[in-house]
């Protein structure tokens, strides 16, 4: 139990029985967080299994605020072993979040079971990250605390008990009549005894989402390299063939901070031994250690699954349960004894070495190579909560390596879930399709998770620079050549601005780390739908639908928007798609600014964009304000300092919060960063001027040299 001295309400069920439904007693356990028991919940849950601690100091901050529902309608009903919810739902709301779709960003009417697996096409629920939250386009978010595969009717029921139940119309005679009623609930089908409830008040959704993201710890910060450039070797690759590909893109010019090995890395894969291939790898730490001096860090792909051949497997067997994937035996994380076991041969055999992280592949699905839900496990868990949490569980003590070391890492990984959310792994997967690549992106910003937008290879040189653009602007940016071999520079035609682009990302290097600790320290998703950006409307009143013509900003703002997003404070990024040559682009209210060139592009409308191949269109709102410093083919080591370039758009004075640390420990989570603000001021002639805070902690300071770019006053 995180907070003891919790009010319950038990809802006491015996098979066959019934209960009527109850409310559910309220007990606040942080500023803007109430939780409630239905029934008797089970002693292992999502947060449980994350080890999720709440950020409370950080709560404290954003203040108190008021129950944002009404208590008497939502209610719970523990029978047969099942336990209902049910939620209230205004007419004018829209929901988000529900777990990491890839088609559709609006969750309001959809039925979904969230069930951890690999995505297979369709938003059922069913996917990498079914993470049982939800927020509320009403300023308030719901979570259900059970490592379960949860049933959600997101508003598409309607009970004969409702207080807003729509009149019965003749389809014979009545147009209007609809097979899709309006439902005024959201019901929820949890298959255990209970489950813990918790209530995240805003008063905007994004508050909502900030408090949900700083009860489970803050968002993830990733070390510096983690924010560069990684490039995915072949499958094969020997440590000459990576050593010979690491050296082409410095000679070439291109940025290079950490290179993925896949599983020709290990002597045995699919299942594993975790052990170097000889042959492939005859001085491991010989060959870990050239490569950090070049300022290259390595991080290896594994799947938990153990090969008879592993040097430990007689050790761990015991500790591993009833099923295997691809004959490999799968280790019971929750046991302390096969923690040490399989974490301790990763510890000895690659991360004391130098070795910076992994890639956590196949813990998520499909259900032909994964245990079935038959499976049972030494710890005492089914194979439905196992599954549902195993890639959180990876992801923990594989963390706990690192931060014995005072290091920190960055990784991939194929399955989270709730509680995560402060994990330093980006989720992928074996999907390639780009348009629904940057709807995830969107969707993992309510549901406290990162995505990456991934590129690997493509059919043509205009849809490479495309997919290129995206991951510029994304949480990694990466090419996973484990199959292709691509290299950035492969098409020809193309590698000058994708050269361009690579470096961008690397100036750039300023804004994303600062956005990260802001959403680490306050919860603030780097990477976030529109909905959640002031100025833009996202309801569904239904008046939209008989004034599109009048206003159709209206039109656009009210429907699902999913293929653009904010990143960052300020920045509106509006990705094109291979075959566009032209776009359409939503602006919030407020003024906006061309990224590239600061010029004034519009307020509060719709504005049709055509930016040529080698640009991604992206736009800063008024008062923005960009740090970025020099190209650099590496992250700033620990300790290095770089010079600052502050770029400021737009007519108005602005302030900005610029973060620093040594941008490779743990040492931030001891006090070792700092917060500067940066300050655009108007002078007496109406000019502006810029300056930066000196200082607070001046053993942190990676910025030596701060100049100002008035990228508007420029045009």
């Amino acid at each position: 139990m995180i907070y003891k001295n919790i009010l319950v309400v038990f809802l006491f069920a015996l098979t066959g029985s019934t209960v009527a439904a109850q409310q559910l007693s309220w007990q606040q356990v942080a500023p803007g967080i109430w939780k409630g028991v239905a029934g008797s919940p089970e002693q292992y849950d999502l947060l449980k299994a994350a080890g999720a601690r709440p950020a409370i100091a950080a709560l404290h901050k954003m203040g108190e605020v008021s129950f944002p529902l009404d208590k008497q309608d939502i209610q719970a009903t523990a029978t047969d072993g099942k336990t209902y919810l049910r939620f209230p739902l205004r007419r004018s709301e829209q929901l988000f979040g529900l777990g990491l779709h890839f088609k559709t960003v609006h969750q309001r009417g959809k039925i979904l079971r969230l069930h951890v697996d690999h995505y297979g096409g369709k938003d059922n629920g069913r996917t990498h990250a079914p993470v049982p939250f939800y927020v509320s386009s009403a300023g308030y978010g719901v979570f259900i605390n059970s490592a379960r595969y949860i049933t959600v009717y997101a508003g598409s029921a309607v009970r004969k008990d409702s207080k807003h139940r729509p009149a019965e119309k003749n389809r014979n005679e009545d147009k209007t009549w609809s097979s899709r009623p309006y439902s005024d609930a959201l019901e929820v089908l949890v298959p255990a005894t209970g489950t813990e409830v918790y209530i995240f008040a805003g008063p905007t959704a994004l508050d909502a989402i900030r408090r949900y993201n700083l009860f489970n710890g803050g968002g993830a910060l990733p070390p510096r390299w983690g924010l560069g450039f990684t490039q995915r070797v072949k499958s094969l690759f020997t440590a000459g063939e990576v050593k010979a590909e690491v050296d082409s893109f410095r000679l070439k010019g291109y940025p290079l901070d950490f290179v993925g090995l896949e599983p020709g890395w290990q002597s045995r894969a699919y299942p594993g031994t975790f052990e170097w291939d000889s042959r492939r790898y005859p001085d491991p730490a010989g060959f870990v250690r050239e490569m950090l001096d070049k300022n290259i860090r390595l991080n290896l792909w594994i799947n938990p699954y153990v090969s008879k051949s592993a040097s430990f497997y007689k050790e761990i067997a015991p500790y591993t349960g009833t099923h295997t994937v691809w004959l490999g035996e799968v280790p019971d994380f929750t046991i302390p004894e096969a923690r040490k076991i399989f974490f301790g041969q990763l510890k000895k055999d690659q991360v004391d070495i130098g070795v910076s992280g992994y890639k956590i592949d196949e813990v998520d699905g499909y259900d032909y190579y994964l245990w079935p839900d038959v499976a049972r496990f030494p710890g005492g868990l089914t194979g439905e909560q196992m599954r549902q949490t195993y890639g959180v569980l990876a992801m923990r003590y594989s963390l706990d390596l690192f931060r014995k070391r005072n290091e920190r890492t960055y990784g991939l990984v194929r399955a989270s879930n709730a509680g995560a959310n402060r994990f330093p792994y980006v989720i992928y997967n074996d999907y390639y399709n780009h348009e629904d690549f940057i709807t995830a992106l969107i969707n993992s910003g309510y549901i406290g998770v990162l995505w990456t937008p991934e590129v690997r290879a493509s059919k043509t040189s205009e849809e490479w620079i495309r997919r290129f653009q995206t991951v510029i602007f994304s949480p990694m940016a990466m090419i996973n050549a484990w199959s292709s071999g691509t290299k950035p520079w492969s098409y020809k035609d193309v590698a000058a601005p994708i050269k361009k682009l690579a470096l961008l990302r690397m100036r750039m290097m300023p804004y994303w780390y600062s956005e990260f600790a802001k959403y680490h320290y306050e919860g603030t998703p780097v990477f976030r739908g529109m909905s959640l950006e002031p100025g833009f409307e996202n309801s569904t009143h239904a008046s939209v639908k008989n004034n599109l013509e009048d206003n159709p900003y209206l039109e656009a703002v009210s429907k699902e928007v999913k293929d653009q997003y904010m990143a960052g404070q300020y920045l509106l990024v509006a990705p094109l798609f291979a075959g566009q040559q032209s776009r359409k682009v939503i602006l919030p209210k407020g003024k906006w600014y061309d990224f590239y060139t600061g010029k004034y592009v519009g307020d509060g409308e719709i504005i049709s964009v055509a930016p040529g191949l080698d640009k991604i269109p992206v736009y800063v709102k008024n008062g923005g304000i960009i740090p970025m410093m020099p190209s650099m083919l590496h992250a700033p080591e620990k300790g290095q300092q770089v010079d600052l370039e502050v770029r400021v758009y737009g007519d108005m004075p602005a302030t900005y919060r610029l973060y620093d640390d040594d941008g490779e420990t743990m040492d931030y989570e001891k006090g070792a960063f700092d917060w500067r603000k940066v300050t655009v001021t108007k002078d007496a002639k109406g000019r502006l001027t810029g300056s930066v805070e000196e200082p607070h902690n001046k053993a942190v300071q990676t910025y030596r040299k701060i100049t100002f770019r008035f990228m508007t006053a420029e045009k």
